[in-house]
């Protein structure tokens, strides 16, 4: 969940903001319905309503929607606005809406359940001939030399004071994505597009797509930057590309194993895919460079995943496995004790002096006990 600074972050982006409020004067229309999923402070949502919308579902599962319903107050909006603190798939909307409204991306718009609550939304809130915004987003690649964020990834482990051989936390290193800003001119390829997100039609959240360039100038190549040009509405669109003003978006770099010296027209091949993972992506690329054409060096191959970058040990490794069996820890069997207890029945009071009688080891009082269930509740309360 976002902090209220990082609210404030994406209000003081103003291009992002006037992108949003532009496809929302082109989309809204007096009398419309309009349902706004992930409505944080609750801006767009007012903003609907001063466009003319009749009635508003504000959808937000953080507590920033206490902040939203006091935005809407102070506007004179509280009427029309009806605010769900839930997560949209546990929601059902009294009405359908006539547009759709969601900013869920991170860097891009493959970033947690997005894509999933995109789908369900179409499905269950949306009215015939609604609009959603965005419309859609078009995915973009490019081989970059990227010098300074490599150097930030890699520089810890391989320039350490110890003079030490730190290889094995490098491995891990290269194989995690980062948000950068980088410019045209340090693009050794031109764009190629990798995957267009339509969301009047998208249904799987998973994205594959291979790619293929010809240098377009000799450097040194460090990985793969990820963009996204995003069309909220006719006319309007906002994009995170190299060159393009700066949000808060950025863009996503991908780093190779080791910096690869390119010549001018030598061939990439890259394999990028995206596969969503209970609550957020799991990317695996894997790079093959073409030698160059008069020369006898053997081609260069890497093969990263974010997988490959987890911090694992051979114990956690194990209880992940398919064959190993498990039993729950003291932890877990307090947690499935407060479960049981969360039946309807008692209030967190009583449950605190109950945890409190049956774990003794564990609260010394009842009031540690309060605070302990009251953070299950929060988490898995309703």
């Amino acid at each position: 969940m976002y902090s209220l600074g990082a609210y404030g972050s994406m209000i003081a982006d103003r291009l992002r903001v006037d992108a949003y409020t532009e496809a929302l004067r082109k989309t809204v229309r007096k009398g419309s319905i309009v349902a706004e999923i992930g409505t944080g402070p609750g801006i767009f949502a007012v903003l609907a309503c001063q466009l003319g919308a009749e009635r508003v579902f504000a959808i937000e599962p953080a507590e920033i929607i206490q902040v939203a319903r006091e935005v809407a107050a102070a506007n004179g909006c509280s009427g029309k606005i009806e605010f769900f603190e839930d997560f949209s798939h546990r929601v059902t909307l009294p009405v359908r809406a006539d547009v759709i409204l969601s900013d869920l991306r991170g860097i891009l718009p493959l970033f947690e359940r997005h894509i999933p609550a995109i789908v369900d939304a179409r499905h269950r809130f949306i009215a015939p001939g609604g609009k959603m915004i965005p419309r859609r987003d078009t995915l973009w690649a490019a081989i970059v030399e990227a010098p300074k964020p490599y150097g930030e990834i890699v520089d810890p482990w391989d320039q350490n004071p110890f003079c030490q051989n730190l290889r094995p936390a490098r491995q891990l290193a290269v194989n995690g994505a980062q948000k950068v800003r980088v410019s045209p001119g340090q693009l050794l390829t031109g764009p190629k597009l990798w995957a267009t997100l339509e969301y009047d039609s998208i249904e799987n959240p998973d994205v594959q797509g291979d790619l293929e360039w010809t240098v377009d100038r000799a450097g040194t190549g460090h990985g793969i930057v990820l963009w996204f040009d995003a069309d909220l509405a006719e006319g309007v669109s906002i994009s995170n590309a190299p060159g393009a003003p700066e949000t808060v978006y950025g863009s996503f770099f991908f780093p190779w194993a080791e910096p690869v010296p390119l010549e001018q027209g030598q061939t990439v091949y890259v394999s990028l895919s995206a596969k969503l993972m209970e609550s957020d992506y799991l990317w695996r690329w894997t790079t093959r460079i073409g030698p160059v054409s008069w020369s006898n060096t053997s081609p260069v191959h890497f093969d990263q995943s974010q997988f490959a970058g987890a911090v694992l040990s051979a114990t956690q490794l194990r209880r992940i496995a398919a064959d190993y069996v498990p039993r729950l820890s003291d932890e877990g069997i307090l947690r499935r004790r407060t479960f049981e207890l969360m039946d309807g029945t008692l209030s967190l009071e009583g449950i605190a002096y109950r945890l409190a009688a049956e774990f003794p080891q564990r609260f010394s009082t009842w009031r540690e006990a309060l605070s302990y269930a009251g953070v299950v509740s929060q988490e898995y309360g309703r």
